[in-house]
This record gives structure tokens, sequence and C-alpha cells, in this order.
């Protein structure tokens, strides 16, 4: 049995199809705030011949990262973290929301931060509507960035935030700042982390903004995107494969776009 462990939190379709190229040949540890549904996706990968084990996990609770941590080191040496956990602004409030995807990852990137292996690498999962965002002062960007992590939900800008959009938009540029801070730190382990922000990818979170409240305004920018089309789980994939492999072991601290030109589109769209 391989003694080289892979974590990952958050058991959904992108996750999932992240873990299966790059757990191949070691175990995998499945974290999920619902263990019902990390047992579900862990029986269908042991049926593929993956060696997993599943364990409840909230990511906004330290207590709970901190078995996390401890039962992926006693697993044995953990090579790979990839943190898809997280709530869309359709599923939560804007308070839930910055408790999980803003906290949360940065809790995770921290309890982690002392027990990557060397050669290891992390994948955090962010999203392309944090490049919506206008544009935070300085002060704010380096709050994101570099505050500590139990003061992330006490910094004003965030307290005064209701809006679950925002609030989505918010944390996740946190995600993107909070790699980029971390990489520094995780170099000096021989390790590295990465953030893909990723558009409409088809997956039940994406198909619960399409019907949400949102509804007009995803559909029209899927019917519009550059690329012609949603994403697929696959795609994602197919970059999270790149980068947490040897082929990208020059990359680290980085924040890449895989969003089928949304984000092109809203900034520099040409009307002629």
């Amino acid at each position: 049995m391989s003694k080289e462990i892979i974590v990952l939190t958050g058991s959904g379709a992108i996750g999932i199809a992240i873990v299966r190229r790059i757990a191949v040949g070691k175990q995998l540890l499945l974290a999920d705030i619902k263990i019902e549904q990390a047992e579900k996706q862990a029986q269908e990968l042991r049926n593929a011949g993956f060696n997993v084990h599943t364990i409840a996990c909230d990511v906004s609770n330290r207590e709970s990262v901190n078995q996390l941590v401890e039962t992926a080191t006693k697993l044995g040496k953990i090579m790979g973290l990839v943190n898809t956990a997280g709530l869309s602004p359709s599923q939560a409030t804007a308070q839930r929301i910055f408790e999980v995807d803003l906290y949360g990852n940065a809790l995770l990137l921290d309890s982690f931060s002392k027990v990557m292996a060397k050669g290891s690498a992390a994948l955090v999962i962010g999203s392309q509507s944090s490049h919506r965002l206008e544009p935070l002062t300085f002060a704010q960007t380096k709050a994101l960035a570099l505050t500590p992590t139990e003061a992330l939900l006490d910094l004003p800008f965030i307290k005064q935030v209701n809006d679950s959009l925002k609030a989505y938009q918010l944390a996740k540029r946190g995600n993107t700042l909070r790699v980029q801070a971390q990489a520094v730190k995780w170099g000096r382990r021989g390790a590295r982390i990465n953030c893909i922000s990723a558009g409409i990818i088809h997956t039940p979170l994406a198909n619960d903004e399409l019907n949400g409240e949102r509804k007009a305004f995803y559909r029209k920018m899927l019917q519009e995107l550059p690329a012609g089309r949603g994403g697929s789980p696959d795609e994602v994939a197919n970059l999270a494969e790149l980068i947490m492999s040897e082929k990208g072991a020059y990359i680290t601290g980085s924040d890449l776009l895989i969003d089928g030109g949304a984000t092109a589109k809203f900034w520099w769209d040409a009307k002629d």
C-alpha cells in the first residue's frame, strides 16, 4: 500500500474529476461535511481501483480541520491537497459563505502548511467571479492576503457585506491572494500551492446558480461565452493534473483562469 496521501476537501464533481487523475496508485483521503456524500463517492472510486478513506470535515471548524490533518498524517506522506469545499451565492447567506469559502480555505492552508511533504502540491478551486469584483484598495488586498486566519471574519469590509454574491466574490478573491502569500512559506518546505479560478462548469453547484434567483444573469453569461459553451469537470481536471504534476513544477503562487473567456468578455468586450 502506498504511503503517499492525497487529501480532497469537498466531494463534488470537480474534486472527484481531479483526484481520478492525481490519486492513482496513492491513498486518497476524502473529506466532506456530509459523510454520506463522501462515502458515496468513495465507493465509486473504490470500484475503479482507488484506495479511499473518508472523514467528515467542516472546513470552517478548527477542531474538525485539526482532526483531518491528524488523520492524514497518520496515513502517510501528504503529497497533495485539493480544496474544493465551498458554497455558491444561491446556497447560503453572506456570513456562511465567508465562513466556509474565506475562513475555511485560510484555515486549511494554515493547517496543512505545517505537514506537507517535500515535493508536494496544493490546489484551491476559486472562481472567475472573483475577477469581476470591483478593484480593492491596497490595504484591503493586503488584509485578505495576510490577516491572521482567526481575524479574517472581523475585517470591517468583510463584516459590512450582506449580499451573498458580493461575499462569494470577495471570498474567492481572498482565496487567490492567500495562495499567492502562502506560496512563499510553502516554498520553504519544498511544496507548491496554486489556485484555479473556474468559470461555469457543469456541476450540481452550477445548476443551483443556473436555476436560482440570479438564473437570468448566469444563463446570459453562459450564452455569451467566447468559448460558446460551459465547461466540464474533466476540463478543470486536465489543468489540475498539469499543475499538480512534475510537469507543473515551476508553477506556484499562481491563479489560473479556466472560464471559457467569461472574464475577457466582462472586461474587454469590443462591441464593434
